[in-house]
């Protein structure tokens, strides 16, 4: 009898986040959790896969994780470098990305987001990284998933500003702002995966992590959290993958040390 391999709750939500990119997309990626997902993909099922950070890299493959739009590697490892400008008017808005690939620090129920400030924007508790290029990708990009764990310090019930929007206030919002892409699809976190209700647009549980259950999700979410009628279980994370993560994070903190991009941030 074969023993699964153990996992902790943070590699599991990467691992499921990664597994969301499909080779050969093209991939707007955000520092932090959302390129540790996204590299991993293209090291495991998705070597395809195109990589876009804002600072200008396409097609990026770095061997450690980046520590931030600016880091050497990106541009030393990718296919071509353009412009900030050019990513944004030709790529970005000409819908030439497949997919958002967004952390953020807050969120609510219609998955738009908060990078900007915790508490008053005046007069903050906790000044965060800011908007960077968020707002457009959230607003642009064909497809927008975001990775982040789960609290009820995080998933609340009103931002306290939004940064970055998802599904604004729920149904044809989006639509009725002419907004161009399909906005956020799926919300990865270290308890679960939800993906916005067809009609309503408002974030559903349709899939738990092993060994989690419905308590655990209710009691982290700062709303009344909806379940979808069938919910399915998250596969275990796999050997290879496992051992890919790994991997890539060990040769990161050999690389950098503890100062690697593994926060909230949103690009």
């Amino acid at each position: 009898m074969t023993t699964a391999p153990a996992y902790s709750t943070n590699e599991i939500m990467t691992i499921a986040a990664a597994r969301l990119l499909k080779n050969g997309a093209v991939c707007f990626v955000g520092i932090g959790l959302p390129s540790t997902a996204a590299n991993l993909a293209r090291l495991t099922h998705a070597p395809d896969i195109v990589l876009i950070y804002e600072s200008g890299p396409i097609g990026a493959k770095p061997a450690v994780l980046p520590l931030s739009i600016g880091d050497g590697s990106l541009a030393e490892t990718a296919d071509t470098v353009v412009s900030t400008p050019e990513i944004f008017r030709y790529w970005l808005q000409g819908g030439r990305v497949d997919v958002g690939f967004l952390g953020a620090a807050q969120i609510d129920r219609f998955a738009n987001i908060n990078t900007t400030v915790i508490g008053d924007y005046r007069k903050p508790a906790t000044r965060l990284p800011g908007a960077g290029g968020a707002p457009e990708i959230a607003s642009c990009a064909g497809e927008v998933v975001l990775v982040l764990k789960q609290s009820a310090r995080a998933f609340v019930k009103k931002l306290d500003f939004v940064t970055s929007v998802g599904h604004l206030d729920g149904g044809d919002a989006r639509q009725r702002l002419r907004l161009p892409g399909e906005g956020p699809v799926a919300v990865v976190t270290d308890l679960c995966l939800m993906r916005p209700d067809p009609v309503t647009k408002e974030l559903t549980v349709t899939q738990l992590h092993p060994d989690i259950n419905r308590d655990q999700v209710a009691k982290a979410t700062g709303w009344e959290i909806r379940f979808a009628p069938q919910i399915s279980e998250t596969p275990a994370p796999t050997s290879i993958e496992l051992e890919t993560l790994r991997d890539l994070e060990r040769r990161t903190k050999l690389a950098h040390g503890n100062l690697t991009g593994a926060g909230a941030g949103s690009t």
